[in-house]
């Protein structure tokens, strides 16, 4: 197993711990399986969106501080917040590289890490590092391939594809120049992946990179020679792996009458949910969508676009939520008891609430208990880390009753902000009518036919509901295998297609009571989100001398609470 590195605002991880996993899991697939290497004809990665530091020469790990001898902790997790001055560096710049990430660089990608990394390294030893997402290096890894997918170059390190807004090369030299990063211009950006057709090769998704490497396949348990194909970052493979699936519901009408593959894609979000959530989401033309990362070219299907929203924390959410509690420990035994999941037990005793109070929705029993739950702050649309939690309602209950009402808070809160991701998803031009909802979070009925209810829309749930991701990365490798002798594979829509399993429909709530109460609380949460950065704002202004726009602040505060 690998393991996670916390110290402060720093979270790293190890490629060398992750690769063992990597050949543990699929030695053990094959023991149990039955599957003997030689019938195994492609093999597809993906990975979280981390930062992989390696240096040049050696293509040994680089250790990524805060101790910098610890070199097997060479990796920078997606949700290390470790620079958040050299995101608001990047930022300042208002470069046009930055209207392809939804306006402003996220703490949460790469290219402020590696500014960082510049700014704590000695710079002879950040000179000789190479720079890889994590589902590059295991390419690398296995084939030793130095080919770089345009899901990770495009998504989470400023690339922006030929072509696109007069893009000569890809990568921008005025940018990285501009931000201090002039070393990953020099030999054509080698040390991130070089130039397309001169020094580099950057693929779409599964598009077949190259053959397993013999050690890799000694590692692997593997065939050398098997096909492997351009990974993914871990949620877009989510994306392969739900929004083709088959619905064979009499009630359904989201894209029933549809049989353009192009505009059924465009209607279908990917939420690929686990400790955060990812919302992805596909249009045949660029459309930018302030606060949601994207628009993204070539990234899954060549020519089509991706806009990526997201939540920071929503199984983290509750996890914390449930966990921080006075009578989580309670509740836990209780659970034990039955033999079922903290989880599963708080949704009874939700469920037994409701009967017994005669309501005619869980909504009902949160009516006066307002929860906003940015803990770990904004991804998309506000796009702030510095969004923060806040509660109207709290009391001194801390019984077991308290904790299922605090959890149900906050799993409306994630569902109300999923409606919020929509919503300025759609009012920007996307054509959105249905969530392909993945991860654990797919187990939550009352998550899920919250969300049904808050977005009003039909919610999805995969019939592999924990393999989703699993099951796009298994397509990418299928897709790598269709490689003909020049390199070309079957199209990837067309895989999906073949590989998808039917889902299974939650739909809105046909309750008028419900539907209404929600509507009001997505308009409170609204208010909610404005507020805290109303109040935010005039303190600032207060404090930095800022008479004038305190002033303004304050006369906004005054006459919305009137």
């Amino acid at each position: 197993m690998f393991t996670l590195l916390t110290i402060s605002c720093h979270q790293n991880q190890s490629s060398t711990d992750i690769w063992n996993s990597c050949c543990y899991s699929v030695k053990k697939i094959l023991e149990e399986s039955g599957v003997a290497p030689s019938e195994v004809k492609g093999l597809g990665f993906d990975a979280t969106c981390s930062l992989v530091v390696i240096d040049q020469k050696t293509d040994e790990p680089v250790a990524v501080g805060p101790d910098f001898n610890e070199h097997n902790q060479n990796i920078v997790l997606w949700m290390d917040h470790r620079c958040p001055q050299e995101t608001a560096e990047i930022n300042a710049t208002k470069h046009k590289v930055l209207q392809y990430v939804g306006g402003q660089m996220s703490i949460e990608m790469e290219i402020p890490k590696v500014k960082w990394l510049k700014n704590h390294l000695p710079l002879d030893t950040f000179k000789g590092c190479k720079f890889y997402d994590l589902a590059d290096w295991l390419t690398h890894k296995a084939t030793k391939s130095e080919t770089r997918s345009f899901c990770s170059v495009v998504c989470k390190q400023g690339y922006v594809p030929v072509g696109v807004d007069g893009s000569m090369k890809g990568w921008s030299a005025e940018f990285l120049d501009t931000i201090d990063l002039h070393e990953l211009v020099e030999d054509d950006f080698k040390c991130i992946g070089g130039v397309l057709g001169v020094n580099g090769t950057i693929l779409s998704a599964g598009e077949y990179l190259g053959g397993l490497c013999d050690e890799a396949a000694k590692d692997l348990g593997l065939e050398p020679g098997t096909a492997v194909g351009s990974g993914v970052i871990d949620a877009y493979a989510g994306w392969v792996g739900t929004v083709a699936a088959k619905i064979n519901d009499p009630d359904w009408i989201a894209d029933a009458d549809n049989e353009d593959d192009t505009a059924v894609a465009t209607s279908r979000l990917a939420a690929v949910a686990g400790t955060s959530t990812c919302h992805l989401a596909m249009t045949p033309e660029s459309v930018f969508v302030p606060g949601v990362w994207g628009p993204y070219r070539d990234v899954l299907l060549p020519n089509m676009w991706m806009a990526e929203g997201g939540q920071s924390a929503t199984g983290a959410l509750l996890h914390h939520v449930i966990t921080t509690h006075y009578a989580y420990n309670e509740a836990l035994e209780l659970a034990k008891k039955e033999n079922i999941s903290i989880f599963e037990y708080l949704n009874n005793y939700l469920t037994r609430l409701k009967d017994e109070q005669g309501l005619p929705s869980y909504e009902h029993l949160i009516k006066h208990y307002y929860f906003y739950g940015d803990l770990h702050g904004n991804r998309s649309p506000i796009a702030s880390e510095k969004m923060k939690g806040a509660v109207i309602g709290l009391s001194m209950d801390l019984s077991v009753e308290n904790l299922a009402i605090c959890y149900l808070a906050a799993v409306e809160f994630i569902a109300l902000q999923t409606r919020h991701i929509i919503q300025a998803l759609n009012d920007a031009g996307h054509t959105i009518t249905s969530i392909f909802l993945s991860g654990g979070q797919s187990r939550n009925d009352i998550l899920t036919s919250l969300m049904a209810t808050a977005t009003e829309m039909p919610v999805v749930i995969p019939r592999y509901i924990d393999a989703a991701v699993v099951l796009g990365s298994a397509m990418l490798g299928a897709k790598a295998a269709s490689h003909d002798e020049k390199g070309n594979t079957v199209g990837l829509w067309e895989i999906m297609k073949n590989m998808s399993q039917t889902g299974r429909v939650v739909y809105p709530s046909k309750c008028e009571s419900e539907t209404k109460l929600v509507r009001v609380k997505y308009t409170i949460f609204l208010d909610m989100a404005k507020r805290q950065q109303q109040y935010r704002d005039v303190v600032d202004a207060v404090l930095n001398g800022n008479e004038t726009k305190a002033s303004a602040i304050e006369a906004k505060i005054t006459a919305g609470s009137k």
